[in-house]
């Protein structure tokens, strides 16, 4: 065994009897491994609650949004080669063209005052998540919304009085000014019913795309493209090849961009959690700085026997960087250990579950594990250890063999 690491853990650890310096190394190890233990479970929690927002609004959201760069709509003729052309990348799944705007439900129910929905024009094979009651079927003026509207407003497929008026901004003004020669009023028949988050149920509706586009006065016009992907990670690729064929006329949007705001706080927390956390590690760091000066102080005798049987400064020197190595390591590799069992446990077993679930998607604190945080949180807390050992390296290394051998001092 290199002697500098047997030296080094005699330093750190002794049978026969336990000083002062082995118990403030102790608890420097300790400090790095709370340190450790609270950076890899915090962040690992904030990762959680990142993946279930992201699943849960990429489940209303596309994958990637095409619409035109003024904002005045897509020809149909152009949106379907458009569509028709995004079909033809491996990581599309599906693509089809949408018409979206505000408009006014309108139901007999006396109890309910009229409600603003936005409103979606969908294709016919269109599919829906989440389905409660009935199908997602928009053919012929079929319609679908959210359970929770449809419980306000006493709607659903197996209601006696399941049918709903819809009026665009267009609409009412046509109603307003042709008081003699009025529009035909729509009726919709309600014929599923979905839910997937409390605030988007209660103001999404779905109907066929022809529809909307005379409900909103769109001739041959559709509002964008939606996109579908096999993995969300390959949104920006698909992103850049689009923009590289269309590059001036269509904005395309990935599912990042449509909620950029919120992702980047919730990054933005996440690192600034880190940031504080890593302070703990950073007083354990310092806490070495005192230890090592203790172990410099009362180990001068030996040190300079060491140099007077021919050990360099720089032997010396490696000497402490090994023991301040030492403390860090085992301190990481506990506090890595426990951070990681206390996830595993919360993660298959949800020994900590989440004050008012019943209002939110999930029952306990998500956890999601990823390698380059645990890699992360590992280097720089060794790495703070080794820093803390710099400098009791150097002032054992400047140490006199001639008067710490006989002084001791």
């Amino acid at each position: 065994m290199n002697y500098r690491i047997f030296i080094a853990r005699r330093y750190l650890y002794s049978r026969q009897r336990i000083p002062l310096v082995t118990i403030i190394s102790g608890i420097s190890m300790a400090g790095v491994a709370v340190g450790v233990a609270a950076l890899i479970v915090v962040l690992s929690v904030m990762n959680g609650f990142y993946d279930v927002v992201r699943d849960l609004l990429v489940s209303l959201d596309p994958h990637v949004r095409i619409v035109a760069e003024t904002g005045g709509g897509l020809p149909e003729e152009e949106a379907d080669q458009i569509a028709e052309q995004s079909r033809q990348f491996p990581e599309v799944l599906s693509a089809e063209p949408y018409v979206e705007g505000k408009a006014l439900l309108v139901t007999s129910a006396p109890s309910e005052v009229n409600r603003v929905v936005v409103l979606r024009g969908v294709a016919e094979n269109a599919t829906g998540e989440g389905m409660v009651a009935g199908e997602f079927d928009t053919r012929e003026r079929g319609m679908v919304m959210g359970f929770s509207l449809g419980q306000r407003l006493g709607l659903s497929p197996d209601a006696e009085n399941n049918e709903a008026m819809l009026f665009s901004a267009q609409g009412l003004g046509q109603m307003l000014t042709r008081i003699f020669s009025p529009p035909a009023v729509r009726k919709f028949e309600v014929r599923g019913l979905y839910k997937l988050e409390e605030t988007y149920d209660n103001t999404h509706v779905f109907i066929g795309i022809r529809e909307a586009q005379d409900l909103f006065h769109l001739k041959n016009t559709v509002t964008g493209i939606e996109l579908r992907l096999t993995d969300i990670e390959t949104a920006q690729a698909v992103k850049q090849t689009l923009e590289s064929i269309y590059p001036d006329r269509l904005r395309v949007q990935t599912w990042y961009d449509l909620q950029r705001s919120l992702y980047d706080v919730m990054r933005l927390e996440k690192w600034g959690a880190s940031l504080i956390l890593v302070l703990i590690c950073l007083v354990a760091a310092f806490s070495i700085v005192g230890s090592l000066m203790m172990v410099v102080v009362e180990k001068r005798r030996d040190i300079g026997v060491l140099q007077a049987m021919g050990a360099t400064s720089r032997d010396i020197r490696q000497l402490f960087l090994v023991q301040g190595g030492m403390i860090g390591m085992i301190g990481a590799g506990t506090g890595f250990v426990v951070g990681l069992g206390i996830l595993l446990l919360q993660k298959y077993f949800q020994i900590v579950p989440l004050q008012g679930a019943e209002s939110f998607v999930i029952e306990a604190y998500p956890v999601s594990i990823q390698m380059l945080d645990l890699v992360l949180v590992l280097g720089v807390s060794f790495s703070l250890c080794l820093v803390a050992a710099l400098y009791p390296a150097w002032r054992a290394a400047r140490s006199e063999p001639s008067r710490a051998v006989a002084h001791g001092q």
